[in-house]
């Protein structure tokens, strides 16, 4: 059997969504979550074939949820999320039903991926880059911590920091690694309050007290918390531009 867990807040949705499936008896529901959270549980303790999933639900969204996801299963996402926004994101996608859509709809996207069963079906980091430009994804960070979900506004983060194959994110309660790159975080962030400092930070110009003059025409932004952040030779016009200087 093909395993499937649906994924949507609407319990209408996943009604529609299983009625659909009596199509493919292959296809065996495991279980059914009425958010991210719960998703994410799901999706580690069965480890599915096969995801349907809506992108605006509470707590997380669908995107902030794949995020997280370490054995990444296939994703067919059925949702009400602008049609507009969705082209963006088709040539990274297994497929897109836009709510509601039809029986014949359905069907042709779970027999494309059928036919492509033991084959990769989405470019997944390339998925959630996209994702990452959109306003949807721009205002938080969502992070993983022993098994715990921890939500960060943007607003809350100091500076953004190269840590190898992560970032290091700094916020008044402490730091946090995301397993992603520096360019993703430029693509997400706000730019207006946002900038990139130095190959190794992004810094929240918000949390600027002061710069100060260090070795070799590089800079030194002396932040609220007291943390001083290095400031390039090139990163320096890009935050006097942003502070208005």
């Amino acid at each position: 059997m093909i395993k499937a867990v649906l994924i949507d807040d609407e319990p209408l949705a996943r009604e529609v969504v299983k009625e659909y499936l009596l199509n493919f008896p292959q296809i065996e529901v495991v279980q059914e979550c009425n958010d991210g959270f719960e998703g994410l549980k799901a999706i580690q303790q069965h480890q599915p074939d096969i995801v349907f999933l809506d992108i605006q639900m509470p707590k997380i969204t669908g995107f902030e949820m794949l995020e997280l996801v370490e054995n990444m299963p296939a994703v067919i996402f059925t949702t009400a999320f602008e049609e507009h926004a969705i082209r963006a994101f088709e040539v990274h996608a297994v497929d897109y039903l836009l709510k509601p859509f039809s029986a014949d709809r359905f069907d042709k996207a779970v027999q494309k991926w059928l036919d492509h069963f033991q084959t990769p079906t989405a470019n997944t980091e390339a998925l959630l880059e996209t994702a990452a430009a959109t306003p949807l994804q721009s205002n938080r960070v969502v992070i993983k911590i022993n098994g715990k979900i921890k939500i960060i506004p943007v607003q809350d983060i100091h500076y953004l920091e190269a840590a190898d194959d992560y970032v290091k994110i700094v916020t008044q309660e402490g730091s946090f690694l995301k397993n992603k790159t520096m360019s993703f975080f430029e693509k997400m962030l706000d730019p207006q309050q946002f900038t990139r400092v130095h190959r190794s930070y992004i810094l929240n110009v918000n949390q600027v007290t002061r710069i100060d003059p260090y070795e070799k025409e590089n800079h030194l932004a002396i932040l609220r918390s007291g943390a001083r952040v290095l400031v390039s030779k090139t990163g320096y016009p890009r935050l006097k531009a942003a502070l208005g200087l």
